[in-house]
C-alpha cells in the first residue's frame, strides 16, 4: 500500500507532466514580450495604450522581462493585454519530482555511508564494496519512506 507522502509525490509528478516538454524551450534574448510584439507587427505605443502605460513603461517591462526581474503579475497584465495565456510552473531537472528525491536519497545514504565506514575503517572494521552498495540502497529506500527533511540539506 502506498502511504500518503508516496501518493502526494505521484500527484504533483501528474500535474508537473504537461511542463516537461517546455524544458525545450528556449527563451528569446529580448524575452518573450518583446519577440511576440514584434512578431505581431505591434508598437510599443499600441502595446502601452492596452496597458495603461508610455512607450516608455512598455520598454521597461520588457527590459525587465529580459533581464529575469519582472513580476509575475507583470506578467500575466501584458498576457492579458496581448490575449495570452500565462503558463507558470516548474520542471524537474531529472523528468520526475519522485526522481528527484531519489537522486537526493542516494547521495545524502552514500554520505552517511561513506563517513560511517570511513570511521569503522580507522577502527580496522570496515566493510566490502558489495555491503556499502547495498547498505547505501538500504540507507536510501528508509530516507525516501521517511522523506527525512536533511534531504534538503
Amino acid at each position: 500500500m502506498r502511504n500518503k507522502k508516496q501518493l502526494l509525490i505521484e500527484q504533483l509528478d501528474q500535474k508537473l507532466k504537461p511542463f516537461q516538454k517546455t524544458e525545450m524551450v528556449l527563451v528569446p534574448d529580448k524575452g518573450w514580450i518583446n519577440t511576440i510584439r514584434t512578431t505581431l507587427n505591434m508598437t510599443m505605443v499600441q502595446l502601452g495604450t492596452k496597458l495603461g502605460v508610455t512607450k516608455q513603461g512598455v520598454n521597461k517591462i520588457e527590459d525587465s522581462e529580459a533581464k529575469g526581474s519582472i513580476s509575475i503579475n507583470s506578467l500575466k497584465e501584458v498576457g492579458n493585454a496581448l490575449d495570452l495565456k500565462l503558463v507558470y510552473g516548474f520542471v524537474p531537472k531529472d523528468g520526475t519530482i519522485n526522481n528527484l528525491i531519489n537522486l537526493k536519497a542516494e547521495k545524502l545514504a552514500k554520505k552517511i555511508v561513506l563517513r560511517t565506514n570511513q570511521n569503522m575503517k580507522l577502527e580496522d572494521q570496515g566493510i566490502g564494496d558489495e555491503k556499502i552498495t547495498k547498505t547505501i540502497k538500504e540507507l536510501a529506500d528508509e530516507i525516501k519512506r521517511e522523506m527525512r527533511k536533511s534531504l534538503w540539506d
